[in-house]
């Protein structure tokens, strides 16, 4: 399941929100991920929580693997090395963490996977971009300054590509200042996959919010 890195980078950029998501049982994560998918939104953030989390991941990679390989699985919430050369071997092909540490950088690198580290300062995105990290993680993306910490960051570092996570909705008010700020992705979890579609088990409710957050994007990107 190894995907080209430019080829995982931009379809991350193309869709424009990536889902993250996580629950301990395989079969619901393949559910939501296949209604994600189904919605546009091809490139799922696993989360790395729970016991075990690593054996779900194996199991519902292998389960694309052959029921819908256009189906791209990377995973979030990586702190160190270890961990991410456990999900590159499950079939991880991107990895997202709250924060930066340049040994998950070098693992990534080795194997040309898109890491992208969360960043609060100035300072981490420019130590990311030297690590090789194409898209940095603004995290928590509320707290750390919203939509004009992004226009300043972008003031005089513009080639800098940036998907924030945490204080992103799916409602117009609140993605249309991010992506009019210079964002080229976000990362969405509870309020895009929501606690009640979930527990109604509505996984065509699930489809149908990310197909209308993925348009929404692109209307708002005037595409």
């Amino acid at each position: 399941m190894a995907r080209d890195r430019l080829a995982v980078l931009n379809a991350m950029m193309d869709q424009g929100v990536i889902p993250v998501f996580y629950h301990p049982d395989p079969e619901v994560c393949v559910r939501v991920i296949q209604a994600c998918a189904n919605g546009g939104a091809k490139c799922i953030e696993f989360t790395n929580r729970g016991d075990f989390a690593s054996q779900v991941f194996l199991d519902v990679t292998r389960h694309f693997a052959k029921a819908d390989p256009s189906v791209i699985m990377g995973v979030g919430s990586v702190v160190d090395a270890p961990t991410a050369g456990i999900y590159i071997a499950n079939g991880a092909n991107f990895v997202v963490g709250p924060l930066l540490n340049p040994d998950v950088a070098k693992v990534c690198n080795r194997r040309m996977i898109p890491y992208s580290p969360g960043c609060g300062t100035a300072s981490e995105i420019g130590q990311a971009q030297e690590l090789g990290c194409e898209i940095v993680k603004v995290f928590p993306g509320g707290s750390v300054g919203g939509p004009e910490f992004v226009k300043a960051v972008l003031g005089p570092m513009p080639w800098t590509k940036i998907m924030p996570t945490g204080g992103v909705d799916v409602a117009e008010a609140s993605l249309r200042p991010w992506f009019d700020a210079g964002i080229v992705a976000c990362g969405m979890g509870s309020n895009l996959i929501t606690k009640a579609l979930l527990d109604a088990g509505d996984y065509a409710g699930i489809e149908a919010r990310v197909r209308d957050t993925v348009q929404l994007i692109k209307t708002i990107r005037g595409k």
